[in-house]
Parts: C-alpha cells; sequence; structure tokens
C-alpha cells in the first residue's frame, strides 16, 4: 500500500473566497480527528487577498487597492494570495504520523523544494526563515510561503508558490514580516509552468513527502 493511499488529493479550479475555504478546511480537520473523513490536500487559487496570521503587526499592512484581509488562525504574518499562485492545503492527522511539528513544517519545505527541483527551480531553506527561497540576479527571494497550525495533532492551512502571480500585489504588506528581501515567482524567472504542471510534479513527490514525517525515506 503506498503511504498516500487514504488522503484525498482535491484540485478545485477557478477562484475560491477564502471564507468559504477556511470554513470547510476547518471542518475537515474537526472530522479527520473524529475520524470521520480522510485526510486532504487541497489545491486551490484565491482572489487577491490578505490573510493575517496570529503573530501580524498592523504597522506591517498598507493595501494601497483595497483588497480583503481575512485573520487565517494560523501562525506567522500576513501573507498574500491571489490568482496565478498555487495555495495548498494540507489536513494531516500528525497523531498517525510522527507527531512531530518541527518536523512536518521542515518536511512540508523540502516537498515544495523537491517539487520546483523537478521543474527546474533551484530553490532552497534558509537558516532562520520560513519559507521557499530562491536565486534572483544574485539576491536571495522568497518564492513560496509556509504557513500552518495545528490543532489536536491536526493540521491546517498549508504552503503558497507563486507561479505567475501579479507581484505589485506584494507591496501591500510586508510578506512575511521580512522587508530585507523581495518576492518572485516561476513566470519572472523566465519559467513557464501552468497550474496542471506543478500539480503533477507535486503529486509525484507525495509519497515521499509523506515518509519524511516519520523520518524515512521511500525506497525506489
Amino acid at each position: 500500500m503506498s503511504a498516500d493511499d487514504d488522503i484525498e488529493w482535491r484540485v478545485t479550479p477557478g477562484l475560491t473566497p477564502y471564507p468559504e475555504a477556511l470554513a470547510e478546511m476547518e471542518e475537515r480537520a474537526s472530522a479527520v480527528r473524529r475520524g470521520e473523513a480522510r485526510e486532504l490536500v487541497w489545491l486551490l487559487e484565491h482572489p487577491p487577498l490578505f490573510t493575517a496570521g496570529t503573530s501580524a503587526d498592523p504597522a506591517e499592512l498598507f493595501n494601497p487597492l483595497g483588497f480583503p484581509v481575512y485573520e487565517a488562525g494560523r501562525g506567522g504574518r500576513y501573507t498574500y494570495h491571489g490568482p496565478g499562485q498555487r495555495v495548498g492545503y494540507v489536513v494531516l492527522d500528525l497523531d498517525r504520523r510522527g507527531r512531530d511539528v518541527r518536523c512536518y513544517v521542515h518536511s512540508l519545505e523540502g516537498w515544495i523544494i523537491d517539487t520546483l527541483g523537478d521543474l527546474g527551480v533551484a530553490a532552497h531553506r534558509a537558516p532562520g526563515r520560513i519559507g521557499i527561497w530562491t536565486d534572483r540576479n544574485g539576491t536571495e527571494a522568497k518564492v513560496g510561503a509556509i504557513g500552518v497550525r495545528v490543532r489536536r495533532w491536526v493540521t491546517l492551512h498549508g504552503f503558497s508558490v507563486n507561479l505567475t502571480p501579479e507581484l505589485s500585489h506584494f507591496s501591500g504588506i510586508v510578506p512575511c514580516g521580512i522587508a530585507e528581501f523581495p518576492v518572485t515567482s516561476l513566470g519572472e524567472m523566465g519559467v513557464s509552468c501552468r497550474l496542471e504542471r506543478f500539480d503533477l510534479a507535486l503529486r509525484q513527490r507525495l509519497s515521499r513527502f509523506l515518509v519524511s514525517l516519520e523520518g524515512g525515506t521511500e525506497k525506489g
């Protein structure tokens, strides 16, 4: 049996309103905790908006275009979501996958880094800065964000990866509270990648990600 046989893989086309996604994710997490639903990896896009994590500083929100701002309940600060950005919500039961939140975040980063590598983008972790980073003309730039919450050992929220978003929209916040480094995208780097291609590459790395949660490596 594959490590991901019990997980629902869902891709929602179009733009999903954030309140609807948040409510459904919260409900799914509760159902997973009760043993009444399968774990979930949910891929989608949102219309332009900002989300505020539990450490969000109002001084880091400028929002000149008046995008909606939502309390997310996850860790971290302000994050932008919008068209051209792949958002992944990951609802997993860590009670049966290692019970290690640090390992989960590290493995989530590794999943995205490996996926981008398969697409020809060299990405990496940066000490002291959660997220996914790459080189842009000799300067580190952020290409993906990680923001999670764990409730009763069930994970909520997840990641976002910038494929072809409108990068000027990020100027409405200090992204994730880090002003020293720019935000980039695969499109800005000259890498052509449709959502479907990214999703396929991500799914091909799912089993390895799940095995890594328990400190293992997939054979073969």
